[in-house]
């Protein structure tokens, strides 16, 4: 009996067939309780417009190193041949072949700079190489930390102290030509 009188209400018999009840059309007719209700574009963040901003590099971000060969580096665009010193506002050639040519004069250009840096990047070459301890202790003596790496690793870490915004320069040797893949015939 009550579910008749449910059915009743909701729907009325017509001429033309079954109609809504007058109750029952504002119910029915809302987004939130109509099943087939289908979203447009100013019901949901999902469509509206989409807009996309290309990242480039900003102005006064610093130097970024691109690429390196036993040549030399690709710096912002510049090709340096050999060994360099990369400083916030310049790229200079550095006088070093080697890790033992890294002296208190040739790093000098390092601690005489404005504004201080904070962190000097040695990239020695294809491996580590150790760095004389008189060398070490004047930077630290200057207030400068020194990271001494292969170089390959001192190009990427140099590029995320700069875009940290740090005052970070390197000194970096180019890394000699690999043989590692090269096939000997005998």
């Amino acid at each position: 009996m009550a579910s008749s009188l449910c059915a009743r209400s909701f729907l009325q018999r017509s001429t033309q067939g079954f109609i809504f009840s007058s109750r029952t059309i504002p119910a029915l007719l809302s987004p939130l309780l109509a099943r087939s209700h289908r979203l447009g574009p100013s019901d949901d963040e999902m469509y509206q417009r989409t807009t996309v901003s290309v990242m480039q590099k900003e102005p006064g971000s610093g130097l970024m190193i691109h690429s390196y060969s036993a040549h030399g580096f690709n710096i912002d665009g510049n090709r340096v041949l050999g060994p360099c010193a990369v400083l916030p506002p310049a790229i200079l050639q550095w006088n070093v072949g080697s890790n033992k040519d890294i002296t208190e004069e040739s790093v000098s250009l390092f601690h005489m700079i404005e504004p201080r840096i904070e962190i000097l990047i040695l990239g020695t070459g294809a491996r580590v190489e150790r760095i004389s301890p008189s060398v070490l202790a004047l930077l630290k003596k200057k207030g400068i930390a020194v990271e001494v790496q292969d170089t390959p690793n001192a190009c990427a870490t140099f590029n995320f102290l700069t875009s940290e915004r740090r005052l970070v320069a390197a000194g970096l040797i180019p890394p000699p030509v690999s043989t590692a893949l090269e096939v000997k015939q005998e």
